[in-house]
């Protein structure tokens, strides 16, 4: 039997705090509206949780048999890699997490919805699937998107678009298009993470065949694109800020972006991409805390 600091290895704890940024965000929108159930919000925060912690065990276990994790390595190590867990353990592992989050998103929907909308609770049950399948088909299989230069599409939907905007239908059972601005701010800081993650691994990530977009990209065209997704986040920030007009203290939230922005120089001027590792942490935390600081303001 596996230690429980090799399944917390192959967690990955040091993600959780990303997944739950856009459950953050959404519950902060609905506190907006007087919307706001802790029920639903934890019910939410749970499932989310689910999902991310299924897409580590399904990235350990898929990097893992097709060889992308090897010695040369850069990031933290790997269960799989590591000879902790063996592919058969992940993928019970994966199989466990599965039914635990289906079963949490059951009764998030019955929580949300109860028992008199049926094709609400049927479009929400399908979007927890596609989530689900979707964290397995990063790494997992012959046709696994993560290869295929998709993954930071997939990121921005499901932690941005969909993520916060669906935790805000859950409460409010409706949608206003100003919720897409902050939804595609929290997307866009995800998907710089993901892509930080892989302009650190994009040398050994080519030399097995993962054509990830920063391999695509090459790497002077990784840092414009990276550029891009840190301006386009803040943008629509402020654009939220401005078109909601919500309280002057609200405004505080834009202190979340100095250290973005003092990431953003330092990914310009760095010559290796190897030692990006760090910032991943950085940009994390940074939307973690904006998301934090969001929902704690909304909820005065």
């Amino acid at each position: 039997m596996p230690a429980l600091k090799s399944w917390l290895l192959a967690a990955r704890l040091r993600t959780l705090p990303l997944s739950i940024s856009g459950i953050l965000m959404g519950s902060g929108l609905a506190a907006l509206e007087g919307a706001f159930r802790a029920d639903i919000f934890l019910w939410a925060s749970l499932v989310t949780l689910g999902f991310q912690i299924l897409s580590n065990f399904a990235n350990d276990y898929g990097d893992g048999i097709k060889g992308t994790d090897n010695e040369r390595r850069v990031g933290p190590a790997r269960a799989m890699q590591s000879g902790l867990l063996t592919a058969a353990q992940l993928r019970l592992g994966m199989i466990v997490i599965s039914v635990i989050t289906l079963c949490a998103v059951i009764v998030l929907i019955y929580v949300a919805f109860g028992s008199d909308k049926l094709l609400l609770s049927l479009l929400f049950l399908g979007l927890g699937i596609a989530a689900m399948i979707a964290a397995v088909k990063y790494t997992v299989g012959k046709s696994a998107y993560g290869y295929r230069g998709l993954g930071d599409v997939f990121v921005f939907l499901f932690f941005g678009l969909i993520g916060v905007g669906g935790c805000y239908f859950l409460f409010v059972q409706d949608l206003h298009w100003l919720t897409f601005f902050p939804a595609i701010t929290i997307g866009c800081m995800a998907t710089i993470v993901l892509h930080l993650n892989n302009m650190r691994d994009r040398k050994e990530d080519q030399s097995v065949g993962k054509r990830t977009l920063a391999v695509v990209l090459g790497k002077e065209r990784s840092v414009s694109y990276h550029s891009v997704l840190v301006i386009t986040a803040i943008v629509f920030w402020v654009a939220y800020l401005v078109f909601e007009k919500l309280p002057f203290y609200f405004w505080a939230s834009l202190l979340c972006f100095i250290p973005l922005l003092l990431h953003w120089t330092k990914v310009r001027t760095i010559d290796n991409h190897q030692k990006l590792d760090p910032e991943l942490k950085k940009v994390a935390l940074t939307t973690f805390l904006l998301a934090l600081l969001f929902f704690g303001l909304s909820m005065l």
